[in-house]
């Protein structure tokens, strides 16, 4: 089987360490976080194994991927390619569905153009085009001595007399007719009312199908054809049957004409599929202006006063001939396109010292910013929110057109293709065509199913998707590739997974490891523990505390052990519910959104609140689709866009704030310092210095944002960055600063011994003892102590830390501020990334700010937060279509006596 052997690894804070690992194998590597995990698997497993693959390749072809630099390890033996499945945020183009990001939707968009039947969009009748000799072949295939009356199309449904036309029928020699339904005689006279519509087709023959009337049926064709502009009819007069052709794809009912399907006539990235009204993206954004116009306030009051906009407005207005006194209702109709769109017109006005010369660029361009706020998202009224035009949505494959497909659930979806009964009407041809592009969905589908996201639809928003789905989706598509030998690093991919859809998790990983591959997975939840072969436990602490292993081995072993993860592993109990009762409730009505239907829902306050239910039971759609939008309109006065919710008892907040998981940062320059506030505080207590005050200098002289106390040199970053053409970018320690940020000078300035870039370097642990004497530093500090973080630097790059580092230090940013004991905080899953002893931390964190008076809902799926609240709100009973109800609710106890899937798990944990 062979193994992975690492030597010397020194990433981050490893602590050159050396690793064994068995081949082929599901390997979990566990420990407090911030314990090196991440450090271990990807930046050293998984890059050594990409950077050795990238230099195997051209120089040519390297130019074109990303550079990874050389991990800091010694040697690593025995190791294969590797493939990383991380928390990648999803993606935020309005864009992308659940179908293209799973390659699903283009398929779709091949079997659709391929062997799809095209439909009228307006009558559903089905089009198609056939050569004249194709028509000829199909009549001549209908039974043999069958009576025959071959028509020529000319008049569909319209006005008129048509009097010269029957003239010219009549001199052609057509003896008869069929006017509205009825035949008539040509040679007989013939009066049409010019004001009602009327239909004429032309009878070009009767004939019967025999062998010697081949020759005459095709002839009787082809001067239909003719006649009728490429439109002929066939009537089997016993069977009472009417046959249309056509030689162009239209509808003959309702003369629309067709261009032939493409792959790109279902592609609403392109022009050639997208829906003309909404360009593809299935909404309308519309702005509510009499939120910003209000009815009956005057002009005058739309800007401050002293605003440069309101001076142009003002110039504006009284070139225009406009009354500011007048509110905008009152104007005329070109009055307010000007206001709402602007004119060329260019005035002059003073701003500060001198003259600014401009045009009223219109309400809409100048308050750009400001009517995100007021944008309201509609559903595209033309298609419906499909992102289609409507003739490629009248496209059908097996009866069914693509929006059917794109609304079915996956599992049902599996169904569908599986199905060869619904695919029978293929001709052999089609068959050859259809059924490598139905292999390649069913495949994709069944992956996903697997992997517990039958729940889904192929259309749904991906922006709607949890960080644990897409994870699985991208784990759906590693195992749909069948590499073998391939050395999978894979982070938390439990998260977003109820207790029961953990196996089915756990079920999928040990496929991929069958098939060859060696699955190395960070991971704390219990049951993808005790599912591994082989475990590694990271610690014994976190940050510079940790980085070393204090265990590896099976699970037999490391429950003999003396780790944390094992105290954990073999003890229940940690956790219990406070049992506080309600003190007034926020209750919701008429929630309608994705698959919750007209529910009613109640919250209490301050109170613990935990919302959980399976994967796509409707968590987030009740909580951060609607609860938090709902609540922070009617807090802060906003334009309703939720439509149609009721909610009460908002009276009883002063404020609702989110906590989730996207960074704190996204450049060198933040930090946990800076985040929570307490950099301020540092940079206040270094300009008070007797030596700082002797000098001048100020607070902005400790800011390494700032000119003056930053080293130039690296613009306060402390690393200079240079390009390699062939190579990975590198990142050097400033030769001037040597890392630290500041000049020399600032440097000079020091508090208790230490210049501020000593400071920065402090763990937060280190800096809640030197600070203790300075109450207001002090407790910023000790908030983030509180939440686990006690082991980050003061400095650390806030690109360096993880979702779940990120949301805890928001909470602490929180802890740290004046109570009202009258905020909601929402929280989504904050387990993500914590072990065992962080989730214990955390619970006690959030039952603080309970017992401050405020009110916490958090969404979660893990067992310890869960058995920790005071009321349970459970969601069901399934996934998807199955989900958005409420199956339980009540105290953990009262919960873990019904038969929910979250009941019965919370029975095992309860005593």
């Amino acid at each position: 089987m062979g193994t992975i052997k690492i030597f010397g690894a020194r990433e981050h804070n490893l602590k050159n360490i050396s690793l064994e690992i068995p081949k082929n194998s599901l390997v979990v590597i566990t420990g407090l976080s911030g314990s090196g995990k991440s450090s271990l698997a990807f930046n050293t497993i998984y890059a050594e194994g990409q950077r050795r693959y990238i230099e195997s390749l051209s120089s040519y072809a390297r130019q074109f991927l990303d550079r990874l630099d050389k991990p800091d390890v010694d040697k690593i033996e025995g190791l294969t390619p590797a493939v990383a499945i991380e928390q990648k945020s999803t993606s935020k183009n309005p864009r992308s569905t659940v179908g293209t990001v799973t390659e699903i939707y283009d398929y779709l968009r091949l079997l659709y153009s391929r062997v799809g039947v095209q439909h009228c969009h307006k009558c559903d009748q089905p089009i198609s085009s056939m050569s004249s000799q194709e028509i000829i072949h199909e009549v001549l295939k209908l039974p043999k001595n069958s009576k025959l009356i071959i028509l020529a199309p000319l008049v569909e449904e319209k006005k008129g007399s048509f009097n010269e036309l029957l003239q010219k029928l009549r001199k052609e020699g057509y003896i008869r007719a069929v006017i509205d339904g009825i035949t008539v005689r040509l040679d007989e006279e013939i009066e049409l009312s010019k004001n009602k519509k009327h239909t004429i087709k032309v009878i070009v023959d009767r004939v019967v199908v025999k062998e010697e009337n081949k020759e005459r049926i095709a002839e009787d064709i082809e001067k239909a054809l003719s006649l009728g502009d490429g439109e002929v009819e066939i009537e089997l007069v016993e069977e009472k049957k009417q046959l249309h052709f056509s030689q162009k794809r239209a509808c003959s009912r309702c003369k629309v004409s067709f261009e032939p399907l493409e792959p790109l006539s279902f592609s609403f990235n392109s022009p050639k599929g997208a829906c003309e009204e909404c360009d593809g993206l299935g909404v309308k954004y519309l702005i509510d202006f009499s939120k910003i116009l209000k009815p009956n306030t005057p002009l005058l009051k739309l800007f401050p006063t002293k605003s440069s906009h309101f001076k142009l407005f003002k110039l504006f207005c009284e070139g225009e001939g406009i009354d500011l006194n007048r509110s905008f209702e009152e104007l005329k109709e070109d009055q307010q396109k000007a206001i709402l769109y602007g004119t060329s017109k260019k005035f002059s006005f003073r701003l500060g010292r001198k003259y600014v010369t401009k045009s009223w660029r219109g309400l809409i361009k100048v308050m750009y910013e400001d009517l995100k706020e007021y944008a309201v998202e509609k559903e595209c009224p033309r298609c419906k929110g499909y992102r289609l035009k409507l003739e490629s949505l009248a496209v059908k494959v097996a009866n069914k057109g693509l929006r059917e497909i794109l609304d079915l659930p996956i599992e049902e979806a599996v169904k569908f293709f599986d199905s060869k009964e619904n695919f029978s009407y293929l001709s052999k041809g089609e068959q050859r065509i259809a059924e490598p592009i139905l292999k390649e969905i069913r495949e994709r589908l069944f992956f996903l199913v697997d992997v517990g996201l039958g729940y889904l639809t192929l259309g749904r928003d991906a922006r709607t998707i949890s960080g644990g789905e897409a994870q699985r989706i991208r784990i759906a598509s590693q195992i749909g590739s069948g590499l073998t030998g391939v050395t999978y690093v894979l982070d938390e991919p439990s998260i977003g997974l109820h207790e029961r859809d953990t196996l089915k998790l756990v079920n999928t990983l040990k496929n991929l490891q069958k098939k060859g591959n060696t699955v190395i997975v960070v991971e704390h939840d219990r049951k993808t523990i005790e599912a591994a072969d082989f475990i590694v436990d990271m610690g014994p602490g976190a940050g510079k505390f940790g980085g070393e292993i204090v265990f590896s081995g099976s699970l037999e072993e490391l429950k003999k052990s003396d780790t944390l993860t094992a105290k954990y592993l073999t003890k229940k109990g940690v956790f219990y519910s406070k049992g506080r009762k309600p003190q007034g409730w926020l209750t919701l009505k008429n929630v309608n959104i994705n698959n919750i239907s007209n529910l009613k829902v109640s919250f209490p306050l301050k109170n613990f609140v935990v919302v959980s239910g399976v994967s796509g039971s409707g968590k987030s759609s009740l909580v951060l689709q609607t609860l938090l939008p709902v609540v922070k309109e009617a807090l802060h006065r906003k334009i309703k866009k939720i439509e149609r919710v009721e909610v009460e008892g908002v009276e009883n907040l002063d404020k609702v704030i989110s906590l989730d998981q996207t960074p704190i940062g996204r450049t060198p320059k933040s930090n946990p310092a800076t985040y929570t506030g307490a950099m301020d505080d540092i940079r206040e207590l270094f300009a008070s210095t007797k030596e700082a005050k002797m000098r001048g200098y100020g607070i902005s002289r400790f800011s390494f944002n700032l000119k003056g106390g930053r080293c130039e040199k690296c613009k306060g970053e402390g690393e200079i960055k240079i390009e390699m053409h062939f190579l990975p970018d590198v990142m050097i320690k400033c030769e001037v600063c040597k890392g630290k940020r500041y000049n020399s000078q600032t440097l000079e300035i020091k508090y208790k011994g230490k210049n501020i870039a000593e400071v920065l370097e402090m763990s937060v642990d280190e800096a809640v003892e030197f600070f203790k004497a300075i109450p207001k530093l002090h407790k910023k500090l000790k908030t983030l102590q509180d939440v686990g973080l006690g082991y980050l630097t003061l400095g650390q790059n806030a690109v360096t830390l993880s979702g779940g580092e990120a949301q805890r230090v928001k909470i602490a940013k929180e802890l740290s501020k004046r109570s009202t004991g009258k905020t909601l905080y929402i929280l989504d899953e904050p387990t993500t990334g914590l072990h065992f002893y962080d989730i214990e931390k955390l619970v006690n964190v959030l039952q603080r700010l309970v017992d401050l008076g405020n009110s916490v809902i958090v969404i979660e799926h893990n067992l310890d937060v869960i058995k920790s609240a005071d009321y349970i709100i459970d969601m069901g009973p399934e996934g998807g279509n199955k989900g958005g109800k409420i199956v339980a609710q009540g105290t953990p106890k009262e919960v873990a006596k019904t038969n929910t899937h979250t009941g019965r798990f919370l029975r095992e944990e309860l005593p």
